[in-house]
């Protein structure tokens, strides 16, 4: 188990951002990352749709539909599966140290999201590779890259969840099955009903700080991040030709 600490860690709240800006802004952090981890909360505004860097948007996702109704769609940095981003506080963590186990290093920064929702009176637990759950019901998902010795995890952490709006924009393998396939997630997934973002911040913030025994620093984006954020927005996560690519 790693034992790797650090003496501060330096806290981004970005709020409430569009899709594309808010994937653009964790790139901008992996490439501007000092040897001091950066912790960032923030949530999504509109909702959005992510799909996994190795998905098919069209596969996926009901692209005229999301139009209709206002969802943002983008690729991530990261893999996994296709995410509805709606009633969420989402964290990104970014950092040069780390472990380099795969499933270590989920569980090394799990850990610290296991306690901080653990704080709010649940009783949630980590199950590898990347899920924490609470009564067997998946609460949060996590996804990682690592690029030039940079680790980036980011993750959701579900204050509700809409089942059913979820598989209005998302694309079910069979129309048949779309019921059972319903059914099934609102059987498997969870939230933590009754908690605020800003409760869950706080908690985050704090956790993070005991699990890593390290000094918060609160901080903005620097004016070399957000213009590099902006760049990438425009340039990148807003472009068809990254977000069709597959």
């Amino acid at each position: 188990m790693s034992t790797i600490r650090y003496d501060k860690i330096r806290t981004v709240e970005t709020g409430f951002n569009s899709a594309a800006l808010n994937m653009a802004i964790d790139e901008a952090l992996i490439e501007s990352v000092s040897e001091v981890p950066i912790l960032r909360i923030y949530g999504w505004r509109p909702a959005a749709v992510s799909i996994g860097y190795f998905q098919s948007m069209n596969e996926e996702v009901d692209v005229p539909k999301c139009r209709e109704v206002g969802v943002d769609i983008v690729r991530r940095l990261t893999g996994g599966g296709a995410v509805l981003h709606e009633n969420e506080l989402t964290y990104s963590f970014i950092s040069r140290r780390y472990p380099q186990n795969i499933v270590e290093s989920y569980k090394w920064i799990c850990d610290a999201i296991v306690i901080s929702i653990n704080r709010l009176g649940f009783d949630a637990s980590f199950v590898p590779l990347n899920d924490i759950v609470i009564a067997g019901k998946k609460v949060s998902g996590n996804a990682q890259t690592r690029r030039k010795g940079v680790l980036l995890q980011h993750g959701t952490i579900l204050l509700d969840v809409n089942v059913n709006k979820m598989f209005s924009v998302l694309k079910v393998p069979s129309e048949k099955l779309r019921g059972k396939i319903i059914k099934d997630v609102k059987e498997r997934v969870t939230s933590l009903a009754g908690t605020t973002y800003d409760d869950m911040a706080t908690s985050l913030k704090t956790s993070f700080a005991v699990k890593f025994e390290a000094k918060l620093i609160a901080d903005t984006l620097s004016i070399e991040e957000i213009s590099r954020a902006r760049w990438l927005t425009e340039r990148k996560y807003s472009n068809k030709e990254w977000n069709f690519r597959r």
